[in-house]
């Protein structure tokens, strides 16, 4: 395959021509194969995605959420490392925590026949279950939770406070693991939260 003109100089894409390729690759159809692209690494972008969901390019914010939007289309995450992806460049970016926020959620059904179904700030939606486990991880020091739902191909939402607090009205105790534990339901799958003697 004949290298492109930034590749032949040794030149990382910029945004623009990212945000180029990735609305050609989309073309209207949802969202691009990135699973299917393994192109060779072009180096790192000045991109970051901060832990509130907002996408910054050479410390600036990307003012344009659809422009944010797009770049989410071709976020691919290999190992503990993301990158953003064209069928013919890679670039790394940073991210600071999830690469998504949900910011909203919806439930169906109740009990064991709940389903969660999550919506990001990129306006993706998950449902919650086998296919995009939820988790919940505690600070060592504070003890206070960060709750992530899989969205995608490895890539997870950050569940956000007011989403979070909905959620624990909607929790449960079941046995997990042959303890008590509060946790949520959703797409038959039980999700636990904290050990339900922790909340004595």
């Amino acid at each position: 395959m004949a290298k492109t003109p930034m590749q032949q100089n040794n030149v990382t894409p910029s945004a623009n021509a990212l945000a180029d390729a990735a609305a050609a690759a989309s073309k209207g159809r949802g969202l691009p194969p990135v699973h299917l692209w393994n192109p060779p690494f072009c180096g790192d972008l000045d991109m970051r995605i901060a832990r509130d969901g907002t996408w910054f390019y050479e410390g600036t914010p990307i003012g344009r959420p659809a422009l944010a939007r797009l770049f989410s289309t071709i976020l691919k995450r290999e190992g503990d490392r993301y990158f953003l992806v064209t069928p013919v460049e890679k670039v790394g970016i940073t991210v600071d925590d999830a690469p998504f926020v949900a910011v909203d959620f919806r439930a169906d059904g109740d009990g064991e026949d709940q389903n969660l179904i999550f919506v990001t700030n990129m306006g993706d939606e998950a449902l919650a279950g086998s296919d995009n486990p939820l988790r919940v991880e505690r600070d060592a020091d504070t003890g206070e939770p960060a709750p992530y739902v899989h969205i995608r191909a490895g890539l997870e939402a950050l569940i956000d406070r007011k989403s979070f607090y909905r959620l624990v009205e909607l929790g449960a105790h079941a046995d997990h693991d042959g303890a008590s534990w509060f946790g949520l339901w959703s797409g038959g799958q039980f999700f636990p939260v904290i050990r339900s003697e922790e909340l004595v």
